[in-house]
Parts: C-alpha cells; structure tokens; sequence
C-alpha cells in the first residue's frame, strides 16, 4: 500500500501549551482549534498552508511546523525599459496588465486575523481589506478602504519601500517566501479609479496656517479641509508638492500623479501662498492670524562630505542636480544646456556619494543624460539603505554601485573635480558604522561629484521647536499587541531584504505619537521637521495625525471667541494591580469632573497617542514595587510607559501613587522623566494603600480636590483670555 505524506506537519508540545489560544485565534486558515480535555491546541495539517503564524505568535515555544509554504508564486509585471534609454523618462515599474493579474495575486494574500502587513505599513492601510475588495473586483470599495488612512495611495504605491513596511511584514515574509505584491495592488486600486476628491463639510470659522507643501502638509491639509477648517499653505518654491514633485524622476513617479493631490486641495479650497519662505522667527506671526501652525518644512539642507577638495569646482548636491536634470528631461528641456552648465560633457563620469533612494535617482538621472554614473556608500552592501528593486534596476541601467568605500579625498586640476580617491571599508553588523581601512586606495576619474548622503533639518526651526527633530526608537519592552502579533519575531524574507521590519515599524509609532501633539501651544510638527528625513507614507500619516489632534482640540488664537466649549480636559492614567490606584485615580477623576472639566480615566495599557492628543492635563499614578531595603520604584510597566511618551511641550502633569511601606523616591523618578519629557509637574502625592478607604482623597486638603480646584481655576483665566 502507498502512503501519501501530507506536505505539512505541525507539531505541539502539550507541556509546554498553556491553552491561551494566541494561536488560534491568529491562524488565517483555521487550522488550530483546542481540545478541551486536556485545553492543549489541536492541528489539523490538511488544513494548514505552513504561514507559521502560530509559530510566531505562541509565547511558550509550544509549536513547530514542518514542510513547504502553500502559496502559488508572486505575480510581478516585468519592468518595462525604453529600447533607448538617454532622454527616456517612461516608468519602468508598471502596474497589473488587467483585473484577472490583479485577482490572481490578491488570492495569494491570507487576510490572517491580526494581519502584521498593517502594522507594518507607516499609515497603517487596511491592507486585508482593501486586497480583498480587489478579489471581488469593487475598485470603490478599495478606494473607501485606503481613504481612512491614506490620500496618497498613487504615490505611495509606487515610491514606498513596501519591502522594508508592509510586505516585509507580511506572513509569507516573515515566514521566509515570498510577500504579496501589496504596493502594485494598491496601485491598481488607482490606475482603475482616480482617487476621490477631499469631501468637504460645513465650513467652520476657524484657521490653519501649514508651512511647507510635501506630503506631511497634504496629509493634515486634507483632513483639515475636510473638517470644515481654512487651509493655507505657504510654500517656498513656484510649486507645491516637496520632493515628490522636484526630486523624484517621472520614470519612478510620473509628475501627473506627484500633482494630483495639491491640485484637487487648491480646487477643494486650500489656498496656495507660493514664493514665500516662512523663516522660524516668523512662526509668531502667523500664530497672530491662524488658530493653529502646523510646521511641515522638508529636510532640505543637504549633508557634505569635508573631505580635501570637497570645495573644487564640480562638486554639487543631490538637490541641485535632481532639479535641474528633472527639467532638462522634460518635454522642451535642454539637455545639452544642463550638461555644459554643469560642465560636463557625454559619456564622462558622475561621481555619487552615497547608494539610498536618492543616490539611486541621481544616478540613474545621470544615465538618462548620457553620463557614466558610479555610486559609492560606506555601508556593507548587505545594510544597503536603497530600496532592493531599485538597485537592482539601476544596475540594470548601467549604473555601478559600490559598497564598502568611501571617498577620502577629490583632486582637482585647475581647481575641478578630476579625480575622487576611494578607501575601501569593512562593517560586520548594522547597527555599528563600519571602519575604515585606511592602506586601501583607489583613485577614480570622474568629472563631477554629487553628494547624494541625505538631508538634515533647518536648524533655525529646531532651535524654535525643542525636541525637534527627534529620535523615533522602540520602548525597551514593546506592547502586548505588537508582542502578540508576531510581527517582532522574525525578520523579513530575503526576497525583502532581511529588514527588520517588526522593529523599525515599532519605534515608527513614536514619530506618530509625537504628531498628535502640540510642539507649543497650538503648534504642532510633523514630517521631516518632526523626525528629521521621513518616507513620503510616514509623513502623510504624521500630518494626518496632526489634523486629527488640531481637530479635537480646536485651538483658538487670543480675541477670539471660543463657540465650542472651552472646558480643560483631563485625562487620569493610572497601572494598578490590586486596585487601590484604581480607586484613587476614580475618586480624582470624578472630583475634577464635578468641578467642571472635561475628564476621560483610563488604564496606561489602553491610553495612546490619540488619548494623549486630547488631553490638556495628565494626572498619571501608579502603584510602586520592591523592597525599602533592596529600593523602592515606579511599577515597572509604568516605567516602561514614561520612557515610551513623544515630548509632552509643556503638558501640566499631576502625579500620584499609592504604597504599601514607604513610596521612597518613586515619585521623584516619575517627576524627573516627565520634565525630561518637557511636562510640567503641577502637583504630587503619596497614599499608603491601607488608608485609601472611601472619602481619603476628597477633604479640603486633598490631592483630587487640589488637583480639580488648580484646573478649574485655571480655566477661568484661559476662557477670559479667548474672549
């Protein structure tokens, strides 16, 4: 007799199954199900497709799966290259052919329960949702689905990084194989139906100045708009749009859809001030004539290399170049002006320093106009910073990318650039810079040199700005949701580059919290000036973070009359274990409510950006851990949760915690984090556990009735300075 082996087995070690059902309320195909005997989990291998979902999500190491990834193969359009390339500005990443391609790579996807791909992705798309609106061939439904968190879905799918966000994060990824194409599904979505108009409602009397026009300022005047809120956008350049429209090459993003947005935002009603540079001593100025600011500048001062001969003539940056090849490349342009006005001639050799996104483009602009191009970047090219596609396509173009060298020195002769000497580098792991070998030398003829390493911050706005641009990092002990989801567990596949998905998305959601809130009174940043250079997605999702938090908390300019209530809100955030800092925090929020305020309590765990965003006040208590002897402190996931929070600018805070001997120095730990955080520490107090009987807190005296009584004082000054 034959036996036939099923393809897949999946084993579970019933000692070390805890019957939590992590697992099982995670499998995508319903594989896994619970005997309630013994309440270990069951498999069912005829079932199972092998995703290993549940491998990823099980706490305990309970299960392992043996065998293939049941998936059919990825179904990727072939690039399309012009038979000539010099002058060619066609795309060369082209979208699905028809809706049977696009239905054929949409059934790869699983729609698994808690799909990491989401968390993966900066704006966090509904990616299950719209992909399956695709299989049912509803182009409006997919549109509806990408509105509530994207307005640039045509322009992210084709510029994203999708294999370090969303498909890198995707359960055939992290499982090893190979992702769903999600970004060219998402750009079927838009090469079927045009994305939808900003829906405007009834317009409210109120305004907000947005300085800067790239993504992060599309993101919050969009949503802005469509709360009935007066937009206008003031712009340094001719025309709006940031990088996009200035530095991205039509053969990745063709100008049309780069525009779209700002057009359909000036027909809905924004209006454009362009030509205008809002220098930051002027942000007080427009604070005078807008309810709020929303601060949307662009990276834009470009980083150099001082190395000798790094001021010789021919040595220029990323900016410069991108602008004026963008130009020389389209319908009408002059290529042969640009090159002599660079002082180059064809078939001579372009120098790129550095092998990121913008590298990539330089050089591949440079093939474009018939130069040689050759980019180098210290990096080992296993931690190449540029998305793996398009290096491969600049590869492909001609371009010569070398990784593990760096340039030490330009000669020039008669003071041009004519020669750059390269040492060669050594880097063993990401996370360290690499070293220098310093008695290896290469020496390269070259006719001009373009530093293409990046962009840094105008320091002008960040010395208005405290905290900007600031560090987005991963708490040292993440969420449970993130924990639980699986999607730290494994890196990406190799199709995806190896990214490490599950941690750069986490430390991510630091940049979306810290755009939820105020920078200063009612001023709010985002984008590159929040986080120093951001994605064109990342952006997008801070600036809409920024309107949604403007929109709860509807700033007033001073003379204005406030029509909507004026009332402080009070948010009380407490952890508490055995419930006495429950009932402490409770008792103060209904002090503070009976006073007048506005007041929301909840657990740390369930209190995130969005809750933070519309809170003028933080009352935060604890309960405190260990021993007088051994050291006395915060709880720990209270100390895990302070580390966590984005700059509070200027936020009053209330601090509490209750003890069972002696609270020794917990709330001075507390008080310091929150002033490093830029809180203001208003009040604080210790209870010993054992006197929080009912009544303890509300006497004369009291912290809830000191607490309520300072806010509410407080607000008759603020409502009296509005009207």
């Amino acid at each position: 007799m034959t036996v036939i082996e099923t393809p897949i087995h999946v084993s579970v070690v019933a000692d070390r199954c805890a019957g939590c059902q992590e697992c099982v309320i995670r499998c995508p195909q319903g594989a896994l199900s619970m005997d309630l005997a013994t309440w270990t989990v069951v498999a069912d291998d005829d079932a199972c497709v092998g995703c290993r979902q549940c491998v990823r999500t099980c706490p305990f190491s309970a299960i392992t799966v043996e065998g293939p990834l049941m998936v059919s193969e990825r179904l990727d359009p072939p690039l399309h290259h012009s038979l000539r390339l010099v002058g060619s500005v066609e795309e060369t990443r082209v979208g699905f052919a028809d809706l049977a391609a696009a239905q054929a790579e949409a059934s790869r996807c699983l729609a698994c329960p808690d799909p990491t791909c989401v968390r993966g992705c900066p704006a966090h798309n509904d990616i299950p949702g719209f992909v399956g609106a695709i299989r049912e061939g509803d182009f409006l439904l997919a549109h509806e689905v990408l509105r509530r968190t994207s307005i640039l879905p045509d322009v992210c799918s084709r510029v994203c990084n999708q294999s370090a966000q969303c498909e890198g994060a995707c359960t055939w990824s992290l499982a090893g194989g190979v992702p769903v194409a999600i970004g060219r599904l998402e750009r079927f979505v838009t090469d079927q139906v045009p994305v939808p108009a900003p829906a405007l409602s009834e317009r409210r009397e109120r305004s907000v100045g947005i300085i800067g026009a790239g993504p992060a300022a599309a993101g919050a005047a969009w949503d802005l708009l469509e709360g009935g809120y007066g937009v206008t956008v003031y712009e340094k350049d001719a025309t709006p749009g940031g990088l996009p429209v200035w530095g991205m090459p039509d053969f990745t993003l063709p100008d049309d859809v780069a525009r779209r947005a700002w057009r359909q935002l000036e027909e809905a009603g924004v209006s454009l001030v362009l030509n205008t540079a809002v220098e930051a001593e002027k942000l007080e100025e427009l604070l005078e004539v807008h309810d709020a600011v929303v601060v949307a500048v662009g990276a834009g001062v470009p980083m150099r290399l001082g190395v000798p001969g790094a001021d010789a003539q021919g040595v220029i940056d990323a900016t410069s170049f991108l602008k004026s090849a963008k130009a020389a490349l389209e319908p009408g342009g002059d290529s042969d002006a640009l090159l002599e006005r660079l002082g180059v001639r064809q078939g001579e050799r372009v120098l790129v320093l550095g092998a990121g996104n913008t590298a990539m483009d330089v050089a591949r602009m440079a093939r474009r106009l018939n130069l040689a191009a050759t980019c180098v970047d210290w990096l080992d090219e296993r931690f190449a910073l540029a998305r793996p596609d398009e290096l491969a396509e600049a590869r492909h173009e001609g371009v010569d990318v070398r990784f593990s060298r760096t340039l030490s020195a330009i000669h020039a002769r008669d003071g041009r650039a004519a020669h750059a000497e390269l040492a060669r580098t050594e880097q063993s792991r990401a996370s360290r810079a690499p070293s220098v070998l310093l008695e290896d030398h290469e020496f390269l003829e070259v006719s001009l040199v373009v530093m293409a390493m990046g962009y840094r911050n105008d320091p002008t706005f960040t010395a208005v700005l405290p905290g900007t641009p600031m560090r987005k990092s991963a708490p040292a002990i993440a969420e449970e949701r993130w924990r639980a989801s699986g999607i730290l567990a494994n890196t990406a596949s190799e199709y995806a580059n190896h990214a490490a998905v599950g941690s750069v998305a986490l430390a991510r959601e630091s940049g979306l919290w810290a755009a939820s809130l105020a920078a200063r009174e009612r001023v709010w940043v985002v984008g590159d000036a929040l986080t120093g250079p951001a994605t064109v997605v990342e952006a997008m999702a801070q600036g809409r973070r920024a309107a949604a938090a403007i929109l709860d908390a509807q700033p007033r300019r001073p003379g204005r009359i406030n029509d909507e209530s004026s009332s402080a809100r009070v948010l009380v955030c407490y952890e508490s274990e055995g419930g006495k800092t429950r009932a402490a925090a409770e008792t103060i929020a209904g002090e503070c409510f009976a006073s007048g305020l506005d007041v929301a309590i909840s657990p740390i765990d369930q209190v995130g950006a969005r809750e933070l965003a519309a809170a003028d006040v933080l009352v935060i208590g604890t309960w405190v851990e260990g021993f007088v002897v051994a050291g006395v402190r915060p709880a720990r996931a209270m100390r895990a949760w302070l580390a966590g929070l984005p700059n509070l600018a200027g936020r009053r805070v209330a601090l509490f915690c209750t003890y069972g001997v002696n609270p020794r120095g917990a709330l001075d730990e507390m008080a310091r984090v929150v002033s490093a955080k830029g809180g203001v520490v208003i009040d604080r107090q210790a209870f010993a556990a054992r006197n929080l009987a009912p009544g303890a807190l509300e006497g004369p005296d009291g912290f809830a009735v000191r607490v309520a009584s300072h806010l509410a004082k407080e607000m008759v000054v603020r409502v009296a300075g509005r009207s």
